[in-house]
This record gives C-alpha cells, sequence and structure tokens, in this order.
C-alpha cells in the first residue's frame, strides 16, 4: 500500500520537464526527422574534414582519366584464387572499331588494394592542422580509385563531390547567421515598439519580399568583380544571399514580440525595473527560441540551393573554388549528358542535402509547435 501512495505521489515527467526536453521527446517521436538527423550529421562531419574522406587530390589533373567512369569496389576476387579485402580493378581504355568511341572494361589481372585510414596526399583540417590520413585509400598511386568516375580534366569527382561539401554547407549556415541577426534585430524592433517604427520597417520588408529573388541574385552576383580571391568571393556571395533572405524571418519575430510584449512576465519585468535591452535578449527571445531553431533549420536548404543556381549559372562562386554549384556546372553541355552521366553526381548530394534539412526542420517545427500534441 505504502509503494502504491509513493507511485502516485510521483509527478508525472512532462509536468516538471523543461521546455527543451519536451522538445526532444516529442523530436523523437518523428522517426523521419530523426534519420534526417543522422544524414544531417554525417554530411558536417564530412564538411568539417572532407580531406579525410576524399580519396584523391580534388584539384590534381590527369590527362589519361579524361570522362572516366566510375569504378566498382570490391570485396571477394575470385579472379586470382580466392580472396577477401577491399579492392578495385583498373579500367583498361579500348575503342570501338567502328565508332571510336572509348570503351572501359576491367583489367581482373590486375587487383590493387584499398587501405582503410592509410596514407595519401596531405590535407588542411579547418587551417588548424595538417594531415594525410584517408578512410580509403589506394595502394597504387599510378591507377586512382575514381568512385564516381572523372571530369574533362580527369579530375576526381568524388574527392571534388566532398570538398565542395564544405563550400556549400557552410554558406548555408553562415547566411541564414547575417539573415538571422538582421531578422531578429529589426523583426524584434518593429514588434517590440511599434508605431511609426513599425510601419517603415513592415514597408520594407513588403519591399524586400516583392522583389523577384532569382534576378535580384544574379544582379547583384554580377556586379561583383571577377578578380577577387576566393575567400572575398565566398563572404560577398553569403552577403548577397542573406540580404534577400532576412525579411520572412523578421516577419515571424514581429508577430511573436507583438503578442508577448502583452504577456504578464513582461509587464513584471518593466515593473522590475529591468532594461529594455534584457527584456529582449533574456525574457522574450528564449521563449520562441525553438521556433527560430526550426525556421533557421528550414532556411538553411534555400541558402544552399541559391548558391547552387548561382554558382550553376556562372555568378557566383568560381573555379578554382569548389562548391556543389560549381561541379555542376560541368555538366552544361550535351556532351556530358550524352557521355558522362557521373558529372550529375554532384547534384544528387545537393537533393539529399536539401531532403535532409527540410525533413529536420520540419520535426523540429512539430515538436516545437505548443499546439501540436
Amino acid at each position: 500500500m505504502v509503494d502504491i501512495a509513493v507511485t502516485n505521489l510521483r509527478p508525472d515527467r512532462n509536468a516538471v520537464a523543461s521546455q527543451w526536453q519536451l522538445i526532444w521527446w516529442a523530436f523523437r517521436r518523428h522517426k523521419l526527422a530523426m534519420v534526417a538527423l543522422v544524414v544531417t550529421v554525417m554530411m558536417y562531419i564530412v564538411a568539417i574534414a572532407p580531406g579525410f574522406f576524399a580519396i584523391n587530390d580534388p584539384n590534381q589533373q590527369n590527362a589519361r582519366a579524361t570522362f572516366h567512369p566510375p569504378q566498382r569496389v570490391h570485396f571477394f576476387d575470385t579472379n586470382n584464387g580466392f580472396s577477401f579485402g577491399l579492392h578495385y580493378y583498373p579500367l583498361k581504355l579500348t575503342r570501338d572499331p567502328e565508332t571510336l568511341a572509348a570503351i572501359f572494361k576491367e583489367d581482373t589481372t590486375k587487383r590493387v588494394s584499398i587501405s582503410l585510414f592509410g596514407r595519401g596526399y596531405e590535407y588542411s583540417v579547418l587551417g588548424l592542422f595538417t594531415s594525410n590520413i584517408h578512410l580509403l585509400a589506394s595502394t597504387d598511386k599510378t591507377t586512382p580509385l575514381l568512385l564516381f568516375g572523372a571530369d574533362r580534366l580527369g579530375r576526381d569527382v568524388f574527392s571534388r563531390t566532398v570538398q565542395g561539401a564544405q563550400i556549400s554547407l557552410s554558406i548555408g549556415l553562415v547566411g541564414v547567421f547575417f539573415s538571422l541577426l538582421l531578422g531578429i534585430v529589426l523583426g524584434g524592433i518593429s514588434g517590440y515598439y511599434g508605431g511609426k517604427l513599425d510601419f517603415f520597417i513592415q514597408r520594407l520588408i513588403d519591399f524586400v519580399l516583392s522583389l523577384p529573388t532569382i534576378p535580384i541574385w544574379l544582379a547583384m552576383a554580377a556586379a561583383l568583380p571577377q578578380g577577387w580571391p576566393a575567400a572575398l568571393q565566398y563572404m560577398m556571395i553569403t552577403i548577397i544571399l542573406s540580404l534577400t533572405g532576412w525579411a520572412q524571418l523578421a516577419r515571424v519575430v514581429r508577430g511573436r514580440f507583438l503578442s508577448l510584449r502583452t504577456e504578464e512576465f513582461v509587464a513584471a519585468a518593466r515593473l522590475d525595473g529591468v532594461s529594455e535591452g534584457r527584456i529582449i535578449f533574456r525574457h522574450m527571445l528564449p521563449s520562441f527560441a525553438s521556433h527560430i531553431i526550426a525556421s533557421i533549420t528550414l532556411a538553411v536548404p534555400a541558402m544552399i540551393l541559391a548558391e547552387t543556381s548561382l554558382s550553376f549559372l556562372g555568378l557566383g562562386l568560381q573555379p578554382p573554388t569548389i562548391s556543389w554549384g560549381v561541379l555542376l556546372r560541368e555538366a552544361q553541355n550535351i556532351r556530358s549528358i550524352a557521355t558522362a552521366p557521373w558529372l550529375f553526381l554532384p547534384g544528387v548530394a545537393v537533393v539529399i542535402a536539401v531532403m535532409a534539412l527540410n525533413l529536420l526542420g520540419d520535426g523540429l517545427r512539430d515538436a516545437a509547435d505548443p499546439y501540436n500534441k
């Protein structure tokens, strides 16, 4: 009887849990969002140290591997006796006697082993230190492993796709950071103070939202000097994307501030003599921080697609900078479609990244919605 009484006196965990715990419990029930979270974390791990996951130097050209098709990785070898272990067979180039078309066929007489955590070209990790350890490394440097084939200059498409993840994924985060900064500051001022200031900021938001996004991107990107260094190009493209992406977030923040400024806890803080800055950043913003996080997650894929579109059209980042949009420029001509369809594989990476981030954002938005219970 005593145990039953004590059990009945225990509070429900939902009644004593924090807001973030409730969001996490709701988020875990969203299976697709959990899968998207795993995929997103893996992508950003790759983006932090792309050199570790790359197999070959992404900038190394090989005239003998022009439009080299993708190679298969094998585990069992029955051609040279029975053995097992990661390996591949070099592709031998022959010509069709009638059409002279290139034909690649595996040379099963030559087995090349693949080593885990092997040594290869030297790369830098976020400019902090250098290493030459790779997740996969070929034991024969004269016949490189080309998982996604090679482009018109014989460069490894897989390694370039992995390297491009660093630029394409980070530009989404940096762009959203600038958009978040503008959106919270302008939207917060508009919703908190109201009056003529609110009217002026809302008309500015209406003007920004009325602009045709793609032509504005193209015009602003085309105005950038082509001779700028890669780091400066990266920063300017990020600023261009964020200048047109803050308005929607500012409108959301304004609506939340309008509803919160009349709440009792805000009135109590004012009566207690708390400064307006502390009311905004210490009391009001944390109350809908989960909603802001969900909005950020949904805005990142839009930034990634914008950078990809600009770079694909030749008005964004320029070679030798490697991004997914720059890589897709290789697939603009009809020869690529006909003879080298593997040049579209960076586009698959864009699709996976955008889908994962959208599903993650949907899961966070549903979990943070207090009425979705």
